[in-house]
């Protein structure tokens, strides 16, 4: 049994810039888990598409009850393959990649197609579909739901990530992200403490000489 997932996403960005920001988007404040990105094969066709294949390697911390059918360098670390290709003639990217670490516990395929919108040419509209399987004897339906429940997850920081890498490019400012507001504010917090802590210190160095 496999579990399949299907949406659709909207960029308010040209197609060529989609194209342009897909091989800028790592490192950015949504991507922490990817550590490193390797490109193993890449050729133009007598057509002038691009084909390229990539291997991605990320972080993918596994639920404690999951750990236990994996060996310990690899509970939170997985590998994937990312095949795309680019055909600047019919203005489409089609991306597939699948995961080649864990494999036999939960494999996730995942197909993205990225192509101009027909209502607004200098948007680009994108459709994801997803499949999710795993031969666990007795587990593969929960190993399912945790699979497709993660990948969910991950489409909502791949969207942020997309569309903060089409922002720098465009010469915006993008959105600070939660974590940097908070840093932020925590910074401020420490800073007005020592500023107080200094200011009790100099009150009492003064009551000492009074």
């Amino acid at each position: 049994m496999v579990k399949y997932f299907c949406c659709a996403d909207l960029l308010k960005s040209t197609w060529d810039q989609v194209c342009i920001a897909f091989w800028q988007r790592y490192p950015n404040p949504y991507s922490n888990h990817v550590l490193t990105e390797d490109i193993i094969f890449r050729e133009v066709t007598p057509t002038n598409c691009l084909i390229s294949r990539r291997l991605l390697t990320k972080t993918s911390r596994a639920p404690r009850w999951m750990e236990r059918y994996l060996p310990k360098h690899m509970a939170s670390s997985a590998y994937i393959i990312e095949d795309s290709i680019v055909d600047p003639q019919k203005r489409t990217m089609t991306t597939f990649t699948w995961n080649i670490s864990h494999a036999r516990l939960m494999s996730v395929e995942e197909r993205c197609e990225y192509k101009i919108n027909p209502e607004n040419h200098s948007w680009t509209e994108m459709k994801r579909e997803a499949w999710i399987s795993s031969n666990v004897y007795g587990l593969s339906r929960a190993i399912q739901e945790f699979g497709l429940a993660r990948f969910k997850t991950s489409i909502s920081k791949t969207m942020k990530g997309f569309e903060y890498i089409l922002a720098k490019m465009q010469g915006e400012t993008p959105s600070r992200t939660l974590a940097e507001t908070a840093t932020e504010r925590a910074r401020e917090t420490a800073l007005a403490a020592k500023e107080k802590a200094k200011d009790l210190a100099s009150h009492a160095q003064k009551k000492q000489f009074v």
